[in-house]
């Protein structure tokens, strides 16, 4: 049983920093189980507003630099010594934040470095609206990802 209790919205906020998701994900509890709670953050998720995201993203540190808690296990699997890989990560992000205007972020969890870089480069060949859509889901797959990992019984 999940409950609406101090340390559900405290978890919830490091699932996803954005004060209307935690609210309604909040508003359902309790939750019988974790599936129904991440059904419900899902579907919350999925609503996401420009204002939004950019609150989501302001508690996100940039891919490739040094993390804490949750991004640092997620970003584990992306990490690499090998300099020439970490130069590119750098110069690909910074070229991101001038095309965007925003941090780069992707769901690392399960992703080579090299993926990332892969997808950072498609990427920069979408249009805003796509990317405003694409940063919008993997807000949404962070955070559904993290919901596992907090609310792990």
């Amino acid at each position: 049983m999940i409950d609406d209790g101090p340390e559900t919205r405290e978890r919830l906020t490091t699932a996803l920093h954005v004060a209307r998701w935690v609210d309604e994900v909040a508003a359902g509890c309790p939750y019988p189980s974790l599936d129904a709670l991440v059904g419900v953050a899902d579907l919350a998720a999925r609503g996401l507003t420009p204002a939004e995201v950019d609150e989501a993203l302001s508690a996100h540190p940039r891919i490739g630099e040094k993390t804490a808690g949750l991004s640092s296990a997620e970003q584990a699997a992306s990490a690499t010594e090998d300099p020439k890989l970490v130069e590119a990560m750098v110069v690909g992000n910074q070229t991101y934040e001038q095309r965007f205007g925003r941090i780069f972020l992707i769901r690392a969890a399960g992703r080579s470095r090299l993926e990332v870089l892969a997808e950072l480069h498609r990427r920069l060949g979408l249009s805003d609206d796509e990317e405003a859509a694409e940063v919008a889901d993997q807000l949404r797959q962070i955070a559904l990802l993290r919901l596992q990992t907090l609310f792990a019984s």
